[in-house]
């Protein structure tokens, strides 16, 4: 592990893992990484102490289809009733193992789905009688507040589900613990539909992140390299970087492409000249028409209607309390890259909700991130970087391919199937995810104008960029429609 003293913020380095300590039960489960990226520094805990017992029994019969296929206690509507029976307080006994930094992450993620279910299952009976969603419970009782509240506070996280601690990337396992991190052999931990099948949509739409964090490492390893590179003016070093960066995203892009859940014939429709090799078959892994099921459970609190006045934690506060809930917004790949290539994000509401998700990641994550915004100014990474400017543009393609590609399982999976108008993490379903996409064109044109007269960037460039401005005119007609047919304001995008 590189050891730096300095705070992030007045450093020149940022003490990033090379030696995981896999072991080591003092650290948090999160830790950036060379070797593992943003995925927790050892595999997820698996299974509780002894002591849990009776979390472990709730949670194992939860699902809607258990791991034995047979009806769990969300199929029927009697998880509520389980949970004010049968579930005791165990505070007590998280302060037995509050300095095992990895089981309190085990203990909150899996606090989590227990306090998410327990919250929406009223609305999950109404969403399979086609009703809506209608009002969820509006207080956790204390034998999930109370512990949902301390491990959460001791594994760094806030008391609701987020998208790396717990719903996603701590919630795999492997099948087979020599075979590694290939997307074949994970396996959920936890799940609320038919996700403990790994052939399940649920299971498909968990696991892909897992894949595509899994390239990671390589991701930082880039960024780095190139802030070193700029700060030292070394521009061999820099290109170095940035080609590492973009050959990171090429293959996280790439897992996208083989597991994005589109049906064959599908990527020349909706992607316009993307391609979109093997792709097809592989949407099988996440059916568009199963999504909107599971997604009920994992709905935040802050601006969605089934919690109008937020949620009483039953002896943690008298006021309600109101978080977001898991959205895949929360991954730190894309924010990196943002931060790295210096793309600046328009003054709108769109993104101040973007800032505020930047407290709903692992607080090394989140660090790291705010030192690489910081180091990528002071050494002026984008004006060095535009000296050589395909391969920034190159980078910034990336960056669109990813986004671009996010907007349409957004457009597919959520905007043709429901009228619900946030997203899980509760910001507008229509126009937050264009108003960052919105920023990276904008970015792509004003750098490829302003090489233009300088007798351009070439054919590859020029065909990124043809490719770009039919996207983003595509785009904008897309947003239009949704939010003439939905009676809501573009937003400025």
């Amino acid at each position: 592990m590189a050891i730096d003293t300095n705070p992030p913020s007045a450093s020149v380095s940022f003490p990033i893992l090379d030696d995981t300590r896999p072991n080591d039960t003092s650290l948090p489960a999160f830790m950036v990484s060379t070797s593992r990226g943003f995925l927790p520094r050892a595999d997820p805990v698996t299974s509780l102490p002894q002591e849990f017992k009776a979390l472990e029994t709730i949670l194992t019969n939860m699902p809607i289809k258990t791991a034995t296929g047979g009806p769990g206690l969300l199929a029927n509507g009697t998880l509520g009733d389980t949970v004010l029976r049968d579930l005791p307080d165990l505070s007590g006994e998280v302060e037995k193992f509050k300095c095992d930094l990895p089981l309190m992450n085990a203990l909150y993620r899996d606090y989590s789905f227990l306090a998410s279910a327990y919250l929406l299952e009223p609305c999950h009976l109404r969403f399979v009688k086609g009703e809506g969603y209608g009002l969820a419970r509006q207080t956790l009782p204390k034998n999930i507040a109370l512990p949902i509240a301390r491990v959460a506070a001791i594994a760094g996280f806030k008391p609701f589900m987020e998208y790396a601690g717990s719903y996603a990337l701590f919630n795999y396992r492997l099948q087979d613990p020599s075979l590694g991190l290939q997307h074949n052999n994970l396996r959920l931990i936890r799940a609320f539909e038919h996700g403990l099948d790994p052939n399940s949509s649920e299971a498909g739409f968990v696991l892909v992140h897992v894949d595509m964090v899994a390239n990671s490492g390589e991701l930082i390893q880039g960024a780095v390299t190139a802030l070193e590179g700029c700060g030292q003016g070394d521009r061999e070093k820099l290109d170095k970087g940035l080609e590492g960066a973009v050959g990171a995203l090429v293959k996280i892009n790439k897992v996208m492409d083989s597991t994005c859940f589109l049906p064959l014939g599908y990527h020349k429709r909706l992607y316009g000249l993307t391609t979109m090799p093997g792709a097809e078959g592989m949407w099988k892994m996440s059916k568009p028409n199963d999504y909107t099921s599971f997604r009920t459970f994992i709905f935040g609190i802050t601006s969605q209607s089934m919690f109008p006045n937020g949620v009483i934690y039953e002896g943690v506060s008298e006021e309600p309390l109101s978080f977001r809930g898991e959205s895949g917004a929360n991954d730190s790949m894309i924010p990196l890259c943002d931060n790295l290539l210096e793309i600046a994000m328009p003054a709108t509401p769109l993104t101040g909700i973007l800032k505020d998700f930047r407290a709903y990641r692992p607080g090394n994550h989140r660090e790291f991130l705010e030192w690489v915004q910081q180091r990528a100014t002071a050494v002026h990474l984008k004006e060095f970087a535009l000296k050589r400017k395909t391969l920034y543009l190159h980078a910034l393609n990336q960056v669109r391919d990813f986004r671009w590609r996010h907007w349409c399982f957004t457009r597919e999976y959520i905007l043709k199937r429901t009228s619900h108008p946030t997203a899980t993490g509760g910001s507008p379903i229509v126009t937050w995810l264009p108003n960052q996409l919105q920023a990276v064109l904008d970015l792509m044109a004003d750098v490829h104008d302003a090489f233009k007269a300088q007798g351009g960037l070439g054919k590859s460039c020029d065909d990124i960029m043809d490719a770009a401005l039919v996207q983003q005119e595509r785009l904008r007609k897309e947003v239009r429609k949704y939010c003439e047919t939905r009676r809501v304001s573009p937003g400025g995008v």
